[in-house]
């Protein structure tokens, strides 16, 4: 057992973990950045934070709460991220929110990485794509979830065209800033073959994307697709996207 625990250790000392996305619907920005600083420090500084405004349905009413309206969900996401990142960054807080307050915390002895690890923001619509230029190290996108007769890519590219005006708006370097995009929520496919996957990828790097992001496959799910299909795609896939670079 000892060669094949060293050889999983080996193989996974390098891959960055965290969630991707977590929200408001239930959970406080002071109990969260102390799992986030808890999971930093036993990963020894391999924390990306993937944060989203939350979606309607189970997650958003399993309080058995009144869900949100769409300003409501906004305005407590602008708080809850901006809650986060301060905890983050500082040893100890008091921050007056309306929907968040924090009196008096302590967060030592911080995150490992400084001043603290990368966080990523989910936004589709112009508010919180402007949000994430603000706030965020990068743009987690999932696509045409926006009602709209556009393809799924055409929607896309404007998301980036209206990004790339806020961060240069606010004289922030495009190198520097992360766009990852999230598959499993719109109308592409990418995961029926190899050569889709590879034609997917292809024209969403052409936009810019940093990251692609798959579903590990589970079956009777959304995300159900042939195992030894995303064997591949995780192995020689990887290999095409390098080449790009």
């Amino acid at each position: 057992m000892v060669p094949l625990l060293a050889a999983v250790s080996e193989a996974t000392s390098t891959v960055r973990l965290g969630p991707l996305v977590t929200s408001p619907n239930f959970r406080h920005p002071l109990l969260l950045a102390k799992d986030l600083i808890t999971l930093d420090d036993v990963s020894d500084g391999r924390l990306t934070i993937g944060v989203g405004a939350g979606g309607r349905g189970f997650d958003a009413e399993v309080f058995g709460e009144e869900p949100w309206t769409n300003r409501e969900r906004h305005e407590r996401f602008v708080e809850f991220t901006t809650v986060l990142d301060t905890l983050l960054r500082e040893n100890g807080s008091t921050i007056d929110g309306a929907f968040y307050p924090v009196v008096d915390s302590r967060q030592i002895p911080g995150p490992v990485q400084r001043p603290r690890p990368p966080l990523l923001v989910s936004a589709l619509g112009p508010k919180s794509i402007s949000f994430a230029a603000q706030i965020g190290d990068g743009w987690i996108c999932v696509g045409g979830l926006v009602e709209s007769n556009l393809t799924t890519e055409e929607v896309v590219r404007e998301q980036s065209t209206r990004l790339d005006s806020e961060l240069v708006n606010r004289g922030r370097g495009d190198d520097a800033f992360q766009r990852l995009f999230l598959d499993g929520f719109n109308d592409e496919s990418p995961l029926t073959s190899f050569d889709s996957f590879v034609d997917w990828a292809g024209r969403y790097h052409a936009l810019g994307f940093t990251e692609l992001v798959i579903h590990f496959p589970v079956p009777d799910s959304p995300f159900d697709v042939n195992q030894s299909l995303f064997e591949r795609i995780a192995t020689e896939g990887r290999e095409v996207i390098v080449a790009w670079h």
